[in-house]
C-alpha cells in the first residue's frame, strides 16, 4: 500500500468507534433527560443540551477520555444563586450535581471548580457545564466555584461553527490533521490540551498549500505541521480560540517534541516505498493505530 492508504487506514483507526459512540449518546441522553425533570420539568433528552469541547467540535480521536457537555439552565437559577452572599456558584454545581446522581454517581469535587464531574469504567470522564444563555443568543454565561466564586463567559458554539467551517474548506484535513495530532499528543505525551491543537491546527490550515488536498498528502501536512508547533515561541502562553477568541493556555513545553515528531516525519518521507520501514518510523510518532 502507498502513503494515501496508509493515511485513510489510519483515518479508520483513530476514528471514535461506533460503540463508543453509542455509549456516549446513551449517557448523554440520560444525563440531559434527568437534568430537564429537575430543572425545566420536561424529560425530553436533547433539549437545552450541548455537546461542547472536541468532541463538540467534531475534533475527537480514538482514546477519548473527557467528554463535555453544556446544559443550559432557566434565568431564574441565576437569579436565585447570584443572589446568594458567598459564593452560590458552589451552591448551583451543588444543585446539578445533586440532580445527576439521581441518574449516574458524581465525583465528589468540582473539576476545576466549574463542572460536575462523572466518570464511567470504560475510561471516559463526562464533564457537564452549567450555563445560562446570554442576550447575544450565542454566548454562555456559567460558575466558577473558585476563589469564593464568579461568573465567566464562553462562546462554544462559536467555536464549533468556526472548526466546522474551517474544515468545509479543507476537505475535512482540518479535522482530520486534529485528530491525527491528538493521536501523536496521546502517544508521545505532549502537554497540549485538544483546544490549543485545534486552534493552532486552524492558524496552521488557514494559508497551507496542501490545505484541500487528499490523504495521499496527509504525510507531508502533518509533517509541515510539526514544524509549525516547533517554530512557536516558547515564551508565548496563550492563543486566541478559533471563533470566540477566547483565551486558549499552554500546558506545557511542547516544541521539543514537536520538531521531533518533525524529525522522525521527514524521516519516514524520505524513505519513499520502503513500505516496511516507512510505517515503523511513522509508528514511532503515532504509535500502533497507524497501519505497521
Amino acid at each position: 500500500m502507498g502513503v494515501g492508504e496508509d493515511f485513510s487506514t489510519f483515518k479508520d483507526n483513530y476514528q471514535i468507534s461506533a460503540q463508543s459512540i453509542t455509549d456516549i449518546s446513551y449517557r448523554y441522553k440520560r444525563i440531559t433527560r434527568q437534568l430537564n425533570t429537575d430543572f425545566w420539568n420536561t424529560n425530553s433528552e436533547t433539549a437545552h443540551s450541548l455537546y461542547v469541547g472536541s468532541y463538540g467540535r467534531d475534533t475527537a480521536a480514538k482514546g477519548l477520555s473527557d467528554l463535555d457537555i453544556a446544559f443550559t439552565l432557566p434565568y431564574a437559577e441565576y437569579a436565585k444563586y447570584n443572589a446568594y452572599q458567598s459564593n452560590g456558584q458552589s451552591a448551583l454545581l451543588q444543585a446539578v450535581k445533586t440532580s445527576i446522581r439521581k441518574t449516574y454517581k458524581t465525583s465528589d469535587s468540582f473539576g476545576d471548580g466549574q463542572v460536575v464531574v462523572i466518570s464511567f469504567t470504560d475510561g471516559i470522564t463526562f464533564e457537564v457545564l452549567p450555563v445560562f444563555e446570554n442576550k447575544d443568543g450565542e454566548s454562555f454565561t456559567y460558575p466558577n466555584a473558585n476563589g469564593g466564586g464568579s461568573w465567566k463567559t464562553c462562546n462554544p458554539r462559536a467555536e464549533i461553527a468556526a472548526v466546522s467551517k474551517r474544515s468545509d474548506a479543507t476537505n475535512k484535513n482540518m479535522k482530520y490533521l486534529a485528530r491525527m495530532s491528538r493521536v501523536w499528543c496521546d502517544h508521545c505525551s505532549v502537554p497540549m490540551s485538544g483546544m490549543l491543537v485545534d486552534t493552532l491546527g486552524y492558524q496552521f490550515i488557514e494559508n497551507y498549500e496542501y490545505r484541500d488536498k487528499s490523504f495521499l498528502y496527509h504525510d507531508f501536512m502533518m509533517r509541515d505541521f510539526f514544524n509549525y508547533l516547533a517554530g512557536q515561541d516558547p515564551k508565548q502562553n496563550y492563543w486566541r480560540a478559533p471563533g470566540s477568541g477566547s483565551s486558549v493556555t499552554r500546558k506545557g513545553a511542547f516544541e521539543f517534541k514537536a520538531r521531533s515528531a518533525y524529525l522522525r516525519a521527514c524521516e519516514a518521507i524520505a524513505l519513499g516505498d520502503k513500505e516496511w520501514s516507512r510505517r515503523q518510523k511513522w509508528r514511532e510518532v503515532f504509535g500502533s493505530l497507524y497501519p505497521g
